[in-house]
Formats: structure tokens, C-alpha cells, sequence
């Protein structure tokens, strides 16, 4: 009788196909049978199709002979049922005898109800050991969720290392780290749209891990990933996790808060050749104002009027008549004196000399604050191990508490940072608004669209004049550059 000898691993770490096809080859020449072929396979019993199991079937069903089929025991043949219908149809009617080798079990078509249901009860064995490894694998993923463990591949940006003990960790990629944060910061801006992100990082290098530029559902699953700074979404549930962060929550939450109102947003016009595309509406109608250009090298804007019937007819309004408006401020910006300047910031130092001791107790009081939580921390794993609590309690109360540490750690971040940047951010304001004008004259479109951006709110065109609002504090900034005798008040 023709034998196929059949051997299978779902994956190289268990005892391989050469040492099963050894002993099973021993048992054919035993058993006086002709070992016909000799069919390695590497895949999964319970996943899939089951493709190369597929192709035993149908070199079975082919053959006009009775055909042996030799396995080394029941479960590297098969941990289901499923597999056993098509098995026992082809027993039936005689095309087939299985002969498991470790079982010392032979199934052929004359087997009797003993044999068949040896047969069964291993392959319910074998389907158990599944179920029971499957449970275990999920206790031990929910286990590392609560340490703050993540199971697969680290995201673009940090990569997995070894560690001493055989166990493995997470780092930042000092590669690609600033690059992931670069493009948080971009967005955020409010001034770049996913494309327009792409663009720009692809000049820094960074690829797929196929070489090509990042597709725009990478950037933007990028984008969308608490993982960056300092959770980990898994089953749709956030989990604190223990790895470095690459950004801040609150650079994060800026990029949602655009991402949810991004269609009324400029930047989906950012990669368009024009300063006003996205950033002014008609007065009257409140549409957009819709640019185009003629003869190659003169634009002029128009309403859309989208709402039909209220903008009688088209207005053409050259750029550079909306553009004049802009200039006038930009210049009275540029009239402050480099001494006022500094008098404000030196003003600002000696009227806040009590901001000192306010940031040493706002930071006493939020280490307080943690330590309590981290305290409740350890009686609530005590209550949990203790079985006072049940797991839905345990994780419930846990994330809560692990938000309130993650909140007041930003909160501490956030109070060092401003203390290190309070004067050097009045300057930097006050010095910007005094350079605006140069900084427009020497820009790109660009960059040009995201200054306006920074500075102008409200931006609505009205007849042919263009009328804005200045973001604050550039605002007040214009008004006190208005006031020669720089009096107070």
C-alpha cells in the first residue's frame, strides 16, 4: 500500500518536521508499507484554510489506490473536528487508512466504533490543549497589560530590543523618534494636512519598511496612536505603559481637536500656490473665496457662492489689494523700538517676583497629590490580590487612578516648562510681531499662509477691502506700539 508520510509544525520553535518524518519513515518500513510521498508542512491547525492540508486531501481523493496517510500522533494531524468529516468520508469509501503512530491506532474502513471513538477523544484532547493554551495566552497578555507591557511590534518610531533576562522592551528609535514628533507638531500647527505632512518628512529619509514613502493611512494611524505619549490602545481600551513617551498628552489632544474639525481648517489647501486660499470668506455670503489666476502670473479672488442668490455677481479682487491691509499692520509692527522691547520683559521680570514661590508650591502640592494616589495605588493591588475586589473593580479603579498620575505628571511638565520659558516666550512673542514683516517679505507662499495663520483670525473680505481680527496677543501688542508716551494702561 502507498504511504504518505505527513509531518507538521506550526512554527519552527516546536519539534521539527525532520525528527517526526524520522521516526513515522522507521514505522512505514515496519509496517511493510510503501512510502510513496513525504509531505512537510508549516502552518497552524486551527488557523485558516488550512491550504497545504488541502492539497494532502486532494492528493488522496485523486489517487485510484487505497492510500496510507502516516502521522507521527493525532494532533499533528488535526485539533478539530472539522478536519475529521472530510477524513471519515474518505475512510468510508475506502480510499484511505490513517495510521497514527505514537496513538498506535489505525483507522481504516473497517474500524470498529472503539477505534473511532479513540480517534475522536484524541482529537477533542488535542482541541482542548488549543482552548487551554489559547487561555493562557490571553492571561498572559492581560497580565503584561496591567504592567504596562505591549505584546507586538513596537510603532514606527521606537523599536524592540532584548534585554538581559530574555525578556524584551521598547525604546524610542533615535532615529525616527524627533521625526514622529516633528510630524505631531506640523499638524498641530493647524497649517498641514496628512499630504502635506508626508511631503515634508519623506525629505528627512523616513520610509516604510519597504522603502517607499509613508501611505497617508500610516501618517494618519501615526497620528491617531496614544501610544506616543504614554498609552497603549488594546480591544479598544487605553492601558498606561511603562516606555518613554515621545510626545506630551497636550500636543496629542491639539492634534484630535484638529483632526476633528480639519475640513474647516486652511491646510487642506496648504499644498495650493496661494497665500489667501482657505483663510478668508466672503462678508456677505460667508463662502469661501476661491482664488485663480490669469494670464500665469496675476491671482485674483472671488466668492464661491455656494449659497445661491445672495452674491449678485462675481467680484474679482486682485492679491495684492488684499495683500496691502496686511503690510500696514505688519509695518506698525515693525515700528516698536528694540528698547521698548526690553523694557517690557524687564517689566515683566520685576513685576513677578512673587511667581517663584507660587510654582514652588504648585509643584509641592502635585508631588503630594501623586504620592496619595500611589499610595491608593498599592491598597487597591492588595484588595485585588486579597480577592476583596473583583477584576472589573480592580481595572476600572486602576485606570483611573493611573489617568490622575499621568495628568498630574504633565501638569508638573507643563509648570517646569513654563518656568524655564516665561521670559524667553515674551521676548520670542514681542521680537516676532517687531519681525513680522520681514519674515513675510522673505517667505514662501508657505510659510506665508502659516504666519497669517498665527496672526489673523476672522479674516472676511468686504467689497474689495479685506478686514480681520489680530490673535491675541499680538492684539494688544499693536495697540500699545499705537501709544507714543507708552503711558500705563
Amino acid at each position: 500500500m502507498k504511504a504518505i508520510i505527513l509531518a507538521r509544525v506550526s512554527d519552527k520553535k516546536q519539534d521539527s518536521n525532520e525528527a517526526q518524518v524520522v521516526r513515522v519513515s522507521d514505522y512505514v518500513r515496519y509496517k511493510g508499507l510503501n512510502a510513496w510521498k513525504t509531505i512537510e508542512i508549516e502552518e497552524s491547525s486551527t488557523k485558516g484554510d488550512r491550504e497545504k492540508f488541502q492539497e494532502v486531501i486532494k492528493v488522496i481523493q485523486d489517487s485510484k489506490e487505497i492510500i496510507a496517510l502516516v502521522v507521527d500522533t493525532v494532533d499533528r494531524l488535526q485539533r478539530s473536528f472539522k478536519e475529521s468529516v472530510q477524513l471519515d468520508e474518505l475512510r468510508r469509501v475506502g480510499k484511505i487508512e490513517i495510521h497514527f503512530y505514537r496513538e498506535n491506532l489505525v483507522i481504516h474502513r473497517d474500524s470498529n466504533s472503539s477505534d473511532i471513538l479513540r480517534w475522536d477523544m484524541a482529537v477533542m484532547f488535542a482541541k482542548s490543549y488549543v482552548l487551554q493554551l489559547s487561555d493562557n495566552v490571553k492571561r498572559k497578555f492581560e497580565q503584561k497589560r496591567r504592567n504596562g507591557e505591549w505584546t507586538g511590534k513596537a510603532p514606527i518610531g521606537y523599536k524592540n530590543i532584548g534585554e538581559e533576562k530574555g525578556n524584551k522592551d521598547i525604546i524610542p528609535d533615535l532615529n525616527k523618534a524627533h521625526i514622529i514628533q516633528k510630524m505631531f507638531e506640523l499638524y498641530a500647527s493647524g497649517n498641514y494636512s496628512t499630504k502635506t505632512i508626508r511631503t515634508e518628512i519623506t525629505k528627512t529619509g523616513l520610509k516604510s519598511s519597504v522603502g517607499k514613502p509613508l501611505a497617508l493611512s500610516m501618517i494618519d494611524h501615526i497620528l491617531n496612536n496614544p501610544f506616543y505619549y504614554g498609552e497603549m490602545r488594546s480591544r479598544g481600551k487605553l492601558h498606561t505603559h511603562k516606555y518613554k513617551p515621545i510626545i506630551n498628552k497636550e500636543l496629542f489632544d491639539r492634534c484630535q481637536l484638529i483632526r476633528k474639525s480639519w475640513g474647516k481648517k486652511p491646510f487642506k489647501y496648504a499644498s495650493k500656490p496661494y497665500i489667501f486660499r482657505g483663510l478668508i470668506r466672503c462678508s456677505k455670503c460667508g463662502c469661501s473665496m476661491s482664488p485663480e489666476t490669469a494670464k500665469g502670473k496675476f491671482i485674483y479672488y472671488s466668492c464661491t457662492n455656494a449659497k445661491k442668490d445672495i452674491c449678485d455677481k462675481k467680484v474679482y479682487i486682485p492679491e495684492k489689494e488684499l495683500l496691502k491691509p496686511i503690510y500696514e499692520v505688519l509695518e506698525r509692527f515693525n515700528n516698536i523700538p528694540q528698547e521698548t522691547i526690553d523694557k517690557i520683559v524687564d517689566g515683566l521680570k520685576k513685576s513677578n517676583e512673587s511667581k517663584n514661590l507660587y510654582h514652588k508650591n504648585s509643584i509641592g502640592g502635585l508631588r503630594q497629590e501623586y504620592d496619595a494616589i500611589q499610595t491608593r495605588l498599592t491598597r487597591l493591588t492588595d484588595l485585588f490580590i486579597d480577592q476583596s475586589i473583583t477584576k472589573d473593580i480592580y481595572d476600572t479603579k486602576l485606570k483611573e487612578l493611573k489617568e490622575k498620575q499621568h495628568d498630574i505628571d504633565l501638569q508638573l511638565q507643563d509648570h517646569t516648562q513654563a518656568d524655564e520659558n516665561y521670559y524667553i516666550t515674551a521676548s520670542t512673542i514681542l521680537n516676532l510681531a517687531k519681525n513680522a514683516l520681514k519674515l513675510f517679505e522673505s517667505s514662501e507662499v508657505p510659510e506665508k499662509r502659516a504666519l497669517l495663520n498665527y496672526l489673523l483670525q476672522n479674516s472676511v473680505v468686504d467689497g474689495k477691502k479685506l478686514m480681520f481680527d489680530l490673535r491675541k496677543p499680538f492684539d494688544t501688542i499693536l495697540n500699545v506700539a499705537n501709544q507714543p508716551t507708552w503711558l500705563r494702561g
